[in-house]
């Protein structure tokens, strides 16, 4: 068993840039595009879930789009297919953000995340109980402030379960950071590979550590769940 294990890290540690540089990349990933999407979801589900379908509509048909086709082709719209537009080329600050590989992953990430848990909000909110809302403006609450005491709180808690899947699979998303040259986890697991020849213990650690990983969000999700949804008594 041992020397299985050294053999992982030694195949793993023959790549440039090292397994530890691939998992702080892989996590910068996730950070950044989870952050950004999620607070970029609760605008846009109030807005999804508005009477108004000059509101509602263009975000329905952005995350149908986005829902809809493959995240790997995503990447390679924004990362080659944008930059060839002359416009683009053009622009000193567009030109500058588009030819940075890291920029149009984090991009295609966060607009990916943006479109699930837009509807996953979206989906939260609608289930608010009538009551709640109906208590609120007895008390004479403003819109915003119903939306921001009651109606948000309350759809993000029910929301959590659905959300945590979403986290993880774009956790599991960022594997495809090699299209974008960028160096994660599985590049690095790759330049291993091309490195030593020693395919199983490259691409194996490479697993072992996007497992490890996942169960540590699951794990930190699950604790954050069974504290934020104690009201509902029978939350496993």
């Amino acid at each position: 068993m041992i020397d299985v294990i050294d053999e992982f890290w030694r195949a793993y540690l023959y790549a440039s840039n090292g397994g530890w540089s691939g998992m702080a990349v892989t996590l910068w990933l996730l950070v950044l595009s989870v952050t950004m999407g999620f607070f970029l979801s609760i605008f846009l589900a109030v807005a999804r879930v508005s009477s108004r379908r000059w509101l509602s509509v263009p975000i329905w048909t952005f995350s149908y789009v986005f829902r809809g086709t493959p995240l790997y082709v995503q990447i390679l719209f924004i990362y080659a297919g944008i930059y060839s537009l002359d416009f683009i080329k053009d622009t000193p600050p567009l030109a500058v953000f588009f030819q940075s590989g890291f920029n149009c992953l984090v991009l295609a990430l966060t607009l990916n995340t943006v479109a699930y848990t837009t509807e996953i909000f979206a989906g939260a909110i609608r289930e608010t109980n009538a009551g709640e809302i109906e208590s609120a403006r007895a008390f004479g609450m403003t819109r915003f402030a119903l939306y921001r005491r009651i109606i948000i709180p309350s759809a993000l808690r029910r929301a959590l379960p659905a959300y945590s899947n979403e986290v993880i699979l774009m956790l599991h998303a960022t594997s495809l950071a090699f299209t974008a040259t960028v160096p994660d986890i599985l590049k690095v697991a790759r330049d291993a590979n091309s490195a030593t020849y020693q395919t199983f213990a490259s691409y194996g650690l490479a697993a072992l550590l996007y497992l490890c990983l996942s169960f540590t969000l699951i794990g930190l999700f699950r604790w954050y769940e069974h504290r934020a949804l104690a009201y509902l008594g029978n939350h496993r």
